[in-house]
């Protein structure tokens, strides 16, 4: 399946971004649209990634990529209706590296599945922090086996103590954020999106 817009002519990759500017203005009713999770394709159909809609959405109309499959909502501007993806394939091939993905937040947060290591509630990104397990203040470093996803109340309760010290216990020990760890959590995503698990589960 294509990627599709209604509208009276489609927009060209040079005033893409203006139109998805408008178009984000005049969302559904759905004010979570843009926050869905987006399954990516690589050109070969071997999934490599997961993005929110917006960025998605920017990928299909500069021509980077196209809607595999859709979720159900819409973006509204003046003249058009852009239906929002579920799933989305590159264009180009890309080469993925078989090794540990680049140490950042959105990756820890995404290893974590947005969840706090501590009291294990699930919270928005903006709603969370990263926590050094051992304290940079006592020789704790920024490394995938040190940092975990954490809740501002967890965070402020461990303040620059071990974990024991504060009373408190990690859900799981934290690891490198490696290709097998990412293919893992898009089946765990998938199993609440029918339209993944052709690409997910074979």
């Amino acid at each position: 399946m294509s990627g599709r817009m209604e509208s009276d002519t489609a927009p060209t990759n040079r005033h893409a971004a203006g139109l998805f500017a408008s178009a984000a203005m005049h969302r559904d009713s759905n004010g979570n649209s843009l926050h869905a999770p987006v399954l990516v394709l690589n050109a070969s159909y071997e999934p490599i990634n997961v993005c929110a809609a917006r960025r998605a959405l920017v990928l299909v109309l500069k021509g980077v990529a196209m809607t595999e499959e859709e979720n159900g909502h819409f973006l509204h501007a003046a003249r058009i209706a852009i239906r929002v993806p579920s799933v989305i394939r590159l264009l180009e091939y890309r080469r993925i590296p078989h090794q540990s993905r680049a140490l950042s937040r959105k990756n820890i947060l995404l290893r974590d599945r947005n969840t706090c290591q501590y009291c294990a509630t699930v919270l928005s990104s903006s709603e969370l922090t990263l926590d050094h397990v051992i304290p940079r203040s006592r020789g704790g470093s920024s490394t995938w086996e040190n940092l975990v996803a954490c809740c501002h109340t967890c965070n402020r309760r461990k303040g620059n103590q071990f974990p024991l010290e504060a009373g408190m216990k990690l859900m799981r020990e934290p690891r490198a954020f490696n290709l097998h760890t990412s293919r893992h959590i898009m089946r765990l995503m998938g199993r609440s999106d029918d339209k993944w698990r052709k690409y997910l589960f074979y």
